[in-house]
């Protein structure tokens, strides 16, 4: 069994992957999830009990007896994964963390985790912390799986898509509880107000479709990202992995049978 840590959208996608491929699979995600594109993501599934991504069905977990329901289903178990949650019992063959903190350095993942352990993103170093890093930056080297050394640092600037980087971005004005106006998949329109934090409204700067936003009653701070505009206007990609999760989730996939991960 394959424990990914993280149900946001990169880890979803490489979800999407390693179950076409007929792997089992348990997830884990903040009680809370602040994911943006919220309707391909497992998260979801802790909000609401249970969600599908891309007709794979995921359904929330609270123990292991819940996890052996939803296998035999044919589903995937989401479990909270908030600080002092132990999910030893699980007992993984391999552990993807995929939670992509974006920071410089590993937050908690070991590599005596898991006979395999296989980190996605900056912060780790393959031989150190993990067996294996996958890089997460777009470019010619996305996807690729690292044995030796680690992934490129976070730069802080959203890949380009349709020309357009940082515009693509909507963040919160302040901090407050964000309360959303429009849904993902609607077409918006430059400078329009989206959401609300308090009484401050939010704008995008591009059109486009609302390819992301957070839900109703998250709270969070100053210059928090919550939202992404995508310029290419299509509404069918919010329904879809996007190609960087699936490169990502390719990458995982080599690493884990390059270390003779066998279902």
């Amino acid at each position: 069994m394959i424990l990914i840590r993280g149900a946001g959208d990169i880890a979803s996608g490489i979800a999407v992957r390693l179950f076409r491929c007929g792997f089992t699979l348990a997830m884990t995600d903040l009680a809370k999830p602040t994911s943006i594109r919220r309707t391909v993501c497992f998260s979801e599934a802790i909000l609401h009990g249970t969600c599908t991504v891309e007709d794979i069905a995921a359904e929330r977990a609270e123990t292991k007896a819940d996890a052996d329901q939803i296998w035999a289903r044919g589903h995937i178990p989401v479990f909270t994964d908030d600080e002092g949650t132990d999910l030893s019992l699980l007992r993984p063959d391999a552990v993807v963390d995929a939670r992509l903190a974006k920071v410089k350095v590993n937050l908690d993942t070991s590599i005596t985790d898991a006979p395999i352990v296989v980190a996605v993103g900056p912060g780790f170093t393959a031989g150190q912390d993990c067996h294996a890093v996958v890089e997460t930056q777009r470019g010619h080297y996305l996807g690729r799986a690292i044995y030796t050394g680690a992934a490129a640092p976070n730069t802080g600037v959203p890949g380009n898509i349709g020309g357009y980087t940082v515009e693509r971005i909507i963040r919160a004005p302040k901090a407050g509880i964000f309360h959303p106006l429009r849904a993902i998949g609607d077409q918006v329109k430059a400078n329009e107000i989206v959401a609300y934090v308090g009484d401050m409204p939010v704008t995008c700067l591009i059109g486009g479709t609302l390819r992301g936003i957070l839900p109703d009653g998250i709270r969070v701070h100053e210059g928090m990202k919550s939202g992404d505009v995508d310029p290419r206007c299509q509404p069918d990609h919010c329904r879809c992995a996007s190609d960087k999760a699936l490169s990502v989730g390719g990458g995982v996939l080599e690493a884990l049978l390059h270390f003779g991960y066998r279902e």
